[in-house]
């Protein structure tokens, strides 16, 4: 079985860009499922009805979010509907939809969970005890994927090495740059620090350069709007093995 994980789709030129190369991506690695973190596939960012099921309809078989989860209030109805869009799992309990779901693949159940930092970031659960709370519910002998959703590096490779043997793969989100640490760590778990995004390349994290240089030279409010093409993809493939469920490799890869 073979995993694809992409990164932060950005916008529509994102999206688009996401379209025209999945369908040839999957068929050159026989890619069996398909994780895309949505959370900024709506222009400006945040996810829409629209972008997401843009991203399903181009091949996305799961999507992640994190922080921006929520910033689209036509959204938020959408999560409760869609048991395939997922928000941070650690975000309290009294948020729209689900942390984690199950796809039957047939042969194998894939457990998709979606974690969120707490270093630099707003105030939420501990995504370790989280995570360890819905490894009890699955149990064992279900290939498991984590997206975790975070700013420090150091709270990323915590919890890659926390979860090490427990899940089978585990990729960063939210920086938009592309790590070059792809791995099998020592009890088996594939790991990325951060897979990187999908969007504008010429860009800060999708943004047109010249609005966030703007704001940090005159330190006043600035509008961001996304850059132009050209796009680039940033994902990272999972080799699992078929009858063990064991991770077999990691490959890291970028589309221009």
């Amino acid at each position: 079985m073979v995993i694809l994980a992409i990164g932060d789709v950005v916008g529509s030129a994102g999206c688009e860009f996401l379209r025209s190369h999945l369908p040839a991506l999957k068929k050159l690695h026989g890619v069996d499922l398909v994780i895309a973190n949505g959370e900024n596939s709506a222009d400006g960012n945040g996810l829409t009805p629209f972008s997401a099921e843009h991203l399903f309809a181009s091949g996305v078989d799961v999507i992640t979010t994190g922080n921006h989860a929520f910033r689209r209030h036509e959204s938020h109805n959408y999560y409760d509907e869609h048991t395939r869009i997922l928000r941070p799992a650690n975000y309290p309990d009294s948020a729209p939809g689900v942390g984690y779901c199950s796809v039957d693949m047939g042969r194998a159940t894939v457990c998709v969970i979606n974690l969120i930092g707490t270093v630099f970031m707003d105030s939420f659960d501990s995504p370790f005890r989280t995570a360890d709370a819905i490894l009890k519910e699955v149990g064992p002998g279900v290939i498991t994927v984590v997206d975790f959703h975070a700013e420090a590096t150091s709270e990323k490779r915590s919890l890659g090495y926390y979860l090490d043997g427990r899940v089978t793969a585990f990729f960063g989100t939210h920086t938009h740059v592309q790590t070059a640490d792809e791995q099998i760590l020592p009890r088996g778990t594939g790991y990325i620090t951060d897979v990187g995004m999908t969007g504008p390349f010429n860009s800060v994290l999708g943004v047109d350069p010249n609005l966030t240089i703007r704001r940090f030279v005159t330190k006043m409010p600035v509008k961001f709007f996304n850059a132009k093409p050209p796009c680039y993809l940033c994902g990272i493939l999972f080799g699992i093995d078929d009858k063990t469920k064991a991770l077999t490799s990691v490959e890291r890869i970028q589309i221009k």
